[in-house]
């Protein structure tokens, strides 16, 4: 199964996926970035694909992720935290030996995660997708430097599903945000076993 980063993006800014309740969502779309009560010393997870994060949060109705926020963020943000990253798991030929990845791992600001990416009716796909767990440093950068908006989402997810439920896919696809293979560069995609 291979690893693919596909996400909305501009020559400047890519598009994460974040849900949460609206004690934390609120006030972030407010403000335009992240503010209490959202803790800056947890690590938080950032989804560029859209039908992945709607796998997580289900559609937005998973307690807890009631609402969906789409965060514009820097590439330069972006690439930094992807070239910071340890990968969350062992991977033979990538760590010379599991001890070497789990110091990686520690010293990390961020951290990888590839899981199957989802269709439409969030089936399994035959291809995996990034999360980016963002730590430590990562998350002060994420917070006030990468942010260039928050926009919530939660009225497109709840569209989106209410057309499935009408088996109106068609209708459905075209209002996906439009996501394509984001271009890594060689050093990181071979770090990352993109």
């Amino acid at each position: 199964m291979r690893h693919e980063i596909r996400a909305a993006y501009d020559d400047s800014t890519v598009t994460v996926y974040q849900a949460y309740r609206s004690e934390i969502a609120g006030p972030a779309v407010r403000a335009g970035r992240f503010v209490p009560p959202f803790k800056r010393d947890r690590m938080t997870w950032i989804k560029p694909s859209f039908l992945w994060m709607m796998y997580r949060c289900g559609w937005a109705t998973k307690p807890g992720q009631e609402h969906v926020l789409a965060v514009s963020i820097t590439r330069e943000g972006f690439e930094w935290a992807l070239a910071n990253a340890a990968l969350s798991h062992y991977v033979r030929g990538v760590h010379p030996d599991r001890a070497t990845w789990q110091r990686e791992l520690k010293r990390a600001p961020t951290r990888v995660q590839w899981d199957p990416e989802r269709d439409l009716r969030l089936r399994e796909l035959p291809y995996r997708s990034l999360q980016l767990g963002l730590g430590g440093a990562a998350v002060p950068r994420y917070v006030d430097e990468w942010i260039t908006g928050i926009t919530e989402v939660t009225g497109l997810a709840r569209e989106i599903r209410a057309l499935l439920d009408r088996d109106d896919e068609a209708r459905a696809a075209a209002l996906l945000p439009p996501e394509r293979p984001y271009p890594l560069p060689p050093e990181i995609e071979s770090r990352l076993a993109a």
